[in-house]
């Protein structure tokens, strides 16, 4: 089995899902969990203009280590503050944008972050970063530089999350244990897809843990991909 049949199979099973959600998008989830508004199933066109390619940078740095809801808190949180512009975020008292973010968690470590790649974005205008020069700025590790690249500038790579690692470990197809660098290659190297697919693939994988993969043993009643069971 290939690792298209099993995003057939995922797209099938739940649609499309409509990622990355836009706060000041009024689309609906699909699926009806976690966030609502924002999503924008079948449509590729986002990010429709620079606000939008920001909003997606800093949701991808507050979306570490807990869930979009809380994301998307802080965001809108962040959209009352500073109007989620680069400039005014800089300009604003750092206690003032800690509290903005707090719904995130990690708000202190977080703030560093958003400083960071908010510096290293205005030295980019209209370019895309290279990956590398990506995983040089602190507070972006390989998991947020590929959510930023897939999502903000429709660039081909593909995102690995603990749920990938789940199901795919489950699936026969990794070991949990491999390098991110090692699963990556392996999705990149036999999913052919474009970019629109790529981010698909991400959003219905985490959609489909969340049913299966959520709670230890992981898969165990997976009705859906067991068939692909190696």
């Amino acid at each position: 089995m290939t690792f298209n049949e099993i995003y057939e199979t995922l797209l099938d099973t739940y649609s499309y899902q409509g990622w990355w959600p836009i706060i000041t998008f009024k689309g609906n989830n699909p699926t009806k969990t976690g966030s609502v508004n924002g999503y924008h199933p079948g449509d590729y066109s986002f990010p429709r203009n620079e606000n939008e390619k920001y909003e997606i940078i800093l949701g991808a740095v507050l979306t570490q280590n807990t869930s979009w809801p809380q994301a998307e808190k802080s965001l809108e949180n962040l959209q009352k503050t500073a109007d989620l512009n680069p400039g005014k975020i800089l300009e604003k008292d750092e206690e003032e944008i800690k509290e903005a973010i707090k719904p995130s968690g990690y708000y202190n470590q977080k703030y560093d972050y958003l400083i960071n790649i908010t510096q290293f974005y205005l030295t980019l205008g209209s370019e895309t970063p290279r990956r590398k020069k990506l995983l040089e700025v602190k507070g972006i590790g390989p998991e947020t530089a590929d959510s930023i690249l897939l999502y903000a500038y429709n660039e081909k790579e593909f995102v690995v999350d603990a749920y990938t690692r789940r199901i795919f470990s489950y699936l026969g197809y990794i070991s949990e244990n491999d390098s991110y660098t090692k699963i990556k290659k392996e999705f990149e190297s036999n999913f052919k897809g474009d970019t629109g697919e790529y981010q698909e693939y991400h959003a219905l994988i985490v959609e489909h843990a969340k049913n299966y993969y959520s709670k230890k043993p992981y898969g165990i009643n997976d009705n859906i991909l067991n068939k692909f069971k190696l």
